[in-house]
């Protein structure tokens, strides 16, 4: 019996693309595709998903992780295969702690998106070694360390060194000297044309 597949993207063309790799394999059927994830979960509790194909980047809250972390609640046997073009450094370690079978890039996935469903409907926790290296300015993301990706990330809502310190837990002089190295690295001339940068590469995202 074919395993039913639900698809959540808000973008169309990649609703598309996902409902033609299902139909591509008697393995999967088509249980519905869904343009808002705060959808996912009933349709989950009410239809009988074994798999779902699930973007992070919604329009309108909630997002991916949010709708995954519902579809765990009321569906547990339901697995989810994060898909994103989003290479936002913590989106790996998040999918894992909320308990996500899987994850693939839509632009750079390693091996082909049915693949990855016909592992993961095996058994196994299909995820990159890495998230892929984006350039920013003279650095490669693999220059930047995670406590620097961390202030980075803070960077993008504006806040002051100080604000930055206190939630991260460390002193302002501290925060001033991450963003010094990273501007070094960089090459940027500003902490706000590194925070725009950072922010348009989908290298940090701010929550």
């Amino acid at each position: 019996m074919p395993y039913r597949v639900l698809i959540v993207d808000d973008q169309r063309m990649a609703r598309q693309l996902f409902e033609s790799v299902v139909a591509s394999s008697e393995q999967y059927r088509l249980a519905g595709s869904l343009d808002a994830a705060e959808d996912a979960a009933p349709f989950c509790a009410s239809q009988g998903v074994d798999l779902v194909l699930m973007d992070l980047i919604f329009v309108d809250r909630p997002d991916g992780f949010e709708a995954a972390r519902a579809i765990k609640d009321v569906s547990p046997r339901t697995k989810i295969v994060i898909v994103t073009s989003m290479p936002e450094v913590s989106y790996l370690d998040r999918a894992r702690e909320i308990g996500v079978e899987s994850f693939w890039y839509k632009e750079v996935g390693e091996e082909p998106l049915l693949a990855l469903m016909d592992r993961t409907m095996a058994g196994e926790s299909v995820y990159p070694d890495t998230t892929p290296r984006l350039v920013l300015g003279n650095a490669t993301s693999a220059e930047l360390t995670d406590r620097e990706l961390d202030v980075l990330r803070e960077l993008l809502t504006g806040a002051t060194n100080g604000e930055i310190g206190e939630k991260l837990g460390m002193s302002e002089r501290t925060v001033k000297t991450h963003i010094t190295h990273m501007l070094e690295k960089t090459g940027f001339k500003n902490r706000t044309v590194l925070a725009i940068r950072a922010r348009m590469s989908g290298l940090v995202i701010d929550e």
